[in-house]
């Protein structure tokens, strides 16, 4: 039987199970009971697993028929801290968590493609690791798995992502940058408080601070090529504590958004020089602290693109594809990326026909469940595309 139809077979099981973890998500390293309801589903397939000490998530493996190559799959199993609005029968039963990103769909498809996978185990080439990885929405789970050796002897990876902007059931797979990495820093600038009447007295902190939030996009639009898109965006300001009274303290904290490696490996020196000389133009000293987390997801391995469009058409013809424009959201499946040779594809999930409109990370996100066998038949037909392949 081939993995369309083993698929299309098993679309109820997924869509019961995708249906139980939405009922019950868990936040970020917290997912004990998914864990565990997941390491007892890939054994009641007759599949080997492995936990981490201390940690949540959990690997299967399948061992394949014939020796080959070691290919892995992932779905994160993690949920956001949203109190859940979307008009579905089973909504999320633990108050202030719900599955707003979708990864209850992640585990129901890789659960899914676990099936398919140990019904045709035999005509395997090679190994099959599946990760069902803690922690995404903290930016740092997949780090976690790199450090213990997760990757050790597999030779690809892919990741999968349901999406609420692409129409349901549609695959996109495409090359290039896809998701942006996400830098996260915190500035503060010192003054010297003085009497509102008398600004001449002081050094006025927050004039300053809004000279570098300036200065800082002026950055982006000229220092920065305008061909490596680069986003830097401050969220939070806070300064001041009188309205009558010149502010000594300005705290801003902020997020970068890029596609370019090169970019990121400077871009902390060339802010620092910025804020630190716009700070001290104004009379005033600031300080930059800066965090890397995820770098960018940019399909980029020439043989994996072709593999997983090949096997998206061969599932679901072209029409069965749909092109999806590259992001500035980002995703810690770049940590396996930086690794080993890596692949990044989405799935639609929107039907506005059931008021699947809605997109992730909304308290009203809702997945239009078509899409969601289909995903199992792309992750079991890429890992054994990939295994066949010499």
């Amino acid at each position: 039987m081939v993995i369309k139809e083993l698929a299309e077979q098993y679309d109820a099981f997924i869509i019961e199970k995708r249906r139980a973890y939405h009922q019950h998500p868990e936040l970020s390293w917290k997912e004990e009971n998914t864990t565990q309801s997941i390491q007892a589903d890939l054994e009641a397939m007759g599949i080997e697993t492995k936990r981490f000490d201390g940690k949540t998530g959990v690997v299967g493996l399948i061992r394949g028929g014939a020796p080959g190559k070691t290919v892995m799959l992932r779905a994160d199993i993690d949920a956001l801290p949203i109190e859940e609005h979307a008009d579905v029968p089973f909504r999320s039963q633990n108050q202030g968590v719900m599955h707003a990103c979708g990864h209850d769909c992640h585990i129901a498809m890789l659960l899914g493609a676990a099936k398919i996978l140990s019904a045709v185990r035999q005509e395997l080439h090679g190994n099959v690791k599946l990760i069902f990885q803690a922690a995404e929405e903290t930016c740092h789970g997949a780090e976690y798995y790199v450090q213990q050796g997760l990757l050790d002897g597999v030779d690809a990876i892919m990741g999968m992502h349901i999406w609420g902007t692409l129409d349901a059931p549609k695959i996109n797979v495409q090359q290039g940058g896809r998701m942006a990495s996400c830098d996260n820093f915190k500035i503060v600038v010192r003054g010297k408080a003085c009497h509102g009447s008398a600004p001449h007295m002081g050094t006025d902190a927050i004039v300053a601070a809004a000279s570098v939030i300036m200065n800082l996009q002026t950055f982006a639009s000229r220092r920065n090529d305008p061909l490596n898109p680069l986003v830097i965006s401050i969220g939070t300001v806070h300064g001041g504590n009188a309205f009558n009274i010149i502010a000594d303290r300005v705290e801003m904290e902020g997020t970068i958004r890029t596609y370019s490696r090169e970019l990121r490996k400077n871009i902390e020196t060339m802010m620092r020089e910025i804020i630190v000389n716009t700070a001290k133009a104004c009379g005033a000293e600031a300080s930059l602290e800066y965090w890397q987390f995820p770098g960018p997801i940019i399909n980029e391995q020439e043989n994996l693109n072709r593999i997983a469009k090949n096997a998206a058409v061969k599932l679901y013809g072209e029409s069965g594809t749909a092109p999806l424009e590259k992001m500035t959201g980002s995703e810690d499946f770049a940590y396996f990326m930086e690794k080993i040779p890596g692949i990044y594809a989405f799935i639609g999930c929107r039907n506005p026909e059931i008021g699947a409109t809605y997109g992730n990370h909304s308290d009203k996100f809702k997945v239009d469940e078509t899409a969601l066998h289909r995903g199992a038949a792309f992750y079991a037909q890429f890992a054994k595309d990939f295994l066949d392949e010499k």
